[in-house]
């Protein structure tokens, strides 16, 4: 079974991924205002309202800002957890949702829309109840995995074998350390088992995956302030070598955007 995965935005400013079979379509967070989704799905050739689904990953801003309106204008179900949709910052930016539109699963359970099986994951980071999603789609499956401060052997596990996985690698931490904006409050934030994924730390899981035979990455959810895509590809690629792995040969690594949508890709 074909599946396609795009991400339409991906770092600290919103994130929102479209995954598709040619039955099924899916949102992974809508982080951005519902009109731009709109328009970045216009650039892959979708329309809005033949999206089946949006998936909430946790209630942060840059993954739910998009998500009510998009539900309201096109009837789109939104997915989350009961912990999830209790939080005041869901309520808040999602707004009201009809009852018809709402949609709760357990997390680490798998539960199917269509013809695509997902399994939430529970992972670390400062929000109520954060998941990964792994998505399945007959012998081929996909994921995201961001806003981690660290990868459990359990998420790992979770995660083994994907064709294809949009993995964070948020910062540099010298980078962020040396950042005179941000205070150190939030530096211990990023920087902490609940925070987010380094260029170094993306790495180190990459060769863990690679073990249960995952060979695509896209690197995602990138600091606008404490990276830069050129530095993570280099970190990234670096460390994967000097782990024994020839990334571009074992491994393929591509980009995520902030300010663009990524490539296509096609499953069969």
């Amino acid at each position: 079974m074909k599946m396609t995965f795009c991400s339409l935005t991906s770092g600290s400013n919103g994130n929102a991924t479209y995954i598709a079979t040619n039955t099924t379509r899916v949102l992974v967070d809508a982080g951005v205002p519902g009109r731009t989704i709109s328009n970045k799905l216009a650039q892959i050739d979708v329309l809005p309202e033949t999206i089946d689904a949006i998936l909430i990953t946790h209630e942060h801003s840059d993954h739910i800002t998009g998500a009510g309106v998009l539900s309201r204008k096109y009837h789109i179900p939104i997915y989350a957890n009961e912990a999830t949709w209790q939080t005041k910052a869901m309520r808040r930016l999602v707004g009201e949702v009809p009852a018809s539109l709402r949609r709760v699963f357990d997390t680490d359970t798998e539960f199917y829309i269509g013809d695509l099986g997902v399994l939430p994951i529970l992972i670390p980071h400062d929000t109520v109840e954060p998941v990964a999603f792994r998505i399945y789609a007959g012998n081929r499956s996909v994921a995201v995995a961001t806003d981690m401060g660290r990868v459990p052997k359990k998420v790992v596990r979770a995660l083994s074998g994907t064709d294809l996985i949009l993995l964070e690698s948020n910062h540099d931490p010298d980078m962020l350390i040396h950042n005179t904006r941000y205070p150190d409050y939030l530096k211990k934030r990023i920087l902490g088992t609940k925070g987010h994924l380094s260029n170094l730390t993306c790495a180190e899981t990459l060769a863990a995956l690679f073990e249960t035979g995952v060979n695509r990455a896209l690197l995602g959810h990138l600091s606008a302030d404490n990276n830069t895509p050129e530095l993570a590809l280099q970190t990234v690629t670096q460390e994967l070598s000097q782990k024994g792995l020839k990334p571009g040969v074992d491994i393929h690594l591509d980009m995520t955007w902030r300010d663009r949508v990524g490539r296509i890709y096609t499953l069969d």
